[in-house]
C-alpha cells in the first residue's frame, strides 16, 4: 500500500506544470511577454539613405499591429504622394512614382496589438540623373492616327542625341504587344536606335500596343529614363509595291491581289535604285529634291536639285516614287533616273492616293546593292535570324 501510495505523489509532481511553462490559465513565466505587451514594429523600404530609385514605390509594413495612417511628403514643394493601405492595415505602398533629385519626408502612424499608438518617421533622396533620356516614337503616333500604317512599318524607339550604354535593360523596358499576335523582335540600328518589326510583314488591320516603360531605368553613364509611355498604331489594308528592273514594271498588291500594273523608269547604272524591300516614311505632293541633302552636291556630276510632283520617299538616301515628265519616254523601257522610281503624271496620281506610310515597294533587278538596314526603314533587308542577332537581349 506505501509503495502504491509513492508511485501516485510522484505521477501528480511530474503534472504541475513545473516545465517552464504557463499553467493553464495562468501568466506567461518570467523573460516572456504575450503577444499583446510586445510594442508594434514599423519598418521601411526603402529603409532609408540617398540615391533611392524614384521607380522604386515605398512600403511601410507593421508587425504585431497595423498601420493607421502614412504620409510621404515632398518636403520642397509639400506635396503628398499617393499610395493605398492594405485592408487589414499590415501594409502601405505608394501608387506613384516619385521625382529624381527630391527628398521626402516618411510619417507612418501604427497602433500595437496593446492598445498603444506609435509614430514612426523616415527620410529619403531618390538620384539625380547626369541627363534624362526620352522614348520618341516614329511614325509620330498623332500623325498617323486617322491612316493606321502599312504592313511594312517597323516601330522604331529614338533616344535623340542620348547614347544608350545599357541596351539590355533599355530594351527589356520596351514592349509591342501585337493584336492577332505576331513574333517580332528588336535591333539597335546604332546606340540611339531600336527598332522593332515581325518575322513577316504584319497582318492587314494588326492593333500594336507599343510600350516604354523607362521611368527610372539606367541607360548607363549617368543617363536615366525620363518618363514611360505607351502608343497605339493600326495597321491598315496591305498595299505592296512590286518594281521590276527587268520588266520596268511596278505592280501594285492590295491584300494580295494585284489591282495595277504602271511602267516605270528606275536608277541609271551610275545611280542604281537599292534592291529589297523599302518603306514608305513620307508623302508630298510637291517636293523638291535636293542631291546635297545627302552629301552630293555640285560640281559632282551626281547632284541635282529639282521640285517634284506626288513624291513618296522610300529611302534616306534620295530614293522617292514620283511623277516624272522628262522620263515618260524611258518608262517602261530603261532606266534613267538619279534612283528613284518614275512614273507618269496619272500613275503617280494613282499610286500617291493609293499607298501610304509604312506601305512597302519591293525592288528586284534593278542592279544596285541591298538597301542597307540603317537607311531609315532597311529593316527588311535581314533576314530573321540575322534580325533577331540584332537585340541586346541574348
Amino acid at each position: 500500500m506505501a509503495g502504491i501510495l509513492a508511485g501516485a505523489l510522484l505521477l501528480s509532481a511530474c503534472s504541475s506544470g513545473d516545465d517552464g511553462g504557463s499553467p493553464a490559465g495562468g501568466t506567461p513565466a518570467a523573460g516572456s511577454a504575450s503577444p499583446s505587451e510586445t510594442p508594434v514594429a514599423v519598418t521601411f523600404e526603402p529603409a532609408g539613405g540617398t540615391a533611392v530609385n524614384p521607380a522604386t514605390p515605398i512600403v511601410v509594413k507593421a508587425a504585431n499591429g497595423k498601420l493607421l495612417d502614412v504620409a510621404v511628403t515632398n518636403t520642397a514643394k509639400g506635396k503628398t504622394v499617393a499610395g493605398k493601405l492594405a485592408a487589414d492595415g499590415s501594409s502601405w505602398t505608394s501608387s506613384e512614382p516619385l521625382g529624381y533629385g527630391t527628398t521626402y519626408k516618411i510619417v507612418a502612424h501604427a497602433q500595437g496589438a496593446n492598445g498603444k499608438p506609435v509614430e514612426q518617421d523616415n527620410q529619403i533622396t531618390t538620384l539625380s540623373p547626369k541627363k534624362q533620356a526620352n522614348a520618341n516614337l516614329i511614325p509620330a503616333p498623332a500623325a498617323v492616327a486617322s491612316t493606321g500604317v502599312g504592313v511594312g512599318q517597323p516601330i522604331v524607339f529614338s533616344f535623340g542625341k542620348v547614347a544608350v550604354k545599357d541596351k539590355a535593360a533599355v530594351e527589356k523596358a520596351l514592349t509591342v504587344e501585337s493584336t492577332p499576335k505576331q513574333d517580332g523582335s528588336w535591333y539597335w540600328i546604332d546606340d540611339s536606335n531600336v527598332h522593332y518589326r515581325p518575322k513577316e510583314y504584319w497582318k492587314a488591320g494588326t492593333t500594336l500596343k507599343v510600350t516604354a516603360k523607362i521611368y527610372g531605368v539606367d541607360f548607363g553613364g549617368g543617363v536615366f529614363g525620363a518618363e514611360d509611355r505607351t502608343e497605339t498604331y493600326k495597321v491598315h489594308d496591305s498595299w505592296i509595291a512590286k518594281a521590276d528592273g527587268n520588266s520596268e514594271q511596278m505592280q501594285i498588291f492590295h491584300n494580295g491581289e494585284m489591282v495595277k500594273s504602271m511602267p516605270i523608269s528606275m536608277g541609271k547604272d551610275a545611280t542604281p535604285t537599292h534592291l529589297g524591300a523599302h518603306v514608305i516614311s513620307d508623302k508630298q505632293a510637291n517636293y523638291t529634291m535636293d542631291s546635297c541633302t545627302y552629301g552630293v552636291c555640285p560640281p559632282d556630276p551626281k547632284a541635282y536639285r529639282s521640285n517634284e510632283k506626288f513624291s513618296e520617299r522610300i529611302s534616306n538616301d534620295g530614293e522617292f516614287v514620283h511623277e516624272n515628265p522628262n522620263s515618260v519616254g524611258q518608262q517602261g523601257s530603261s532606266n534613267v533616273s538619279h534612283g528613284c522610281i518614275n512614273l507618269n503624271d496619272a500613275n503617280a496620281q494613282w499610286f500617291f492616293q493609293n499607298m501610304g506610310l509604312g506601305d512597302v515597294v519591293e525592288v528586284t533587278n534593278s542592279g544596285g546593292p541591298q538597301l542597307p538596314v540603317w537607311d531609315l526603314y532597311g529593316d527588311w533587308s535581314k533576314s530573321w535570324a540575322d534580325w533577331q542577332a540584332g537585340s541586346a537581349i541574348k
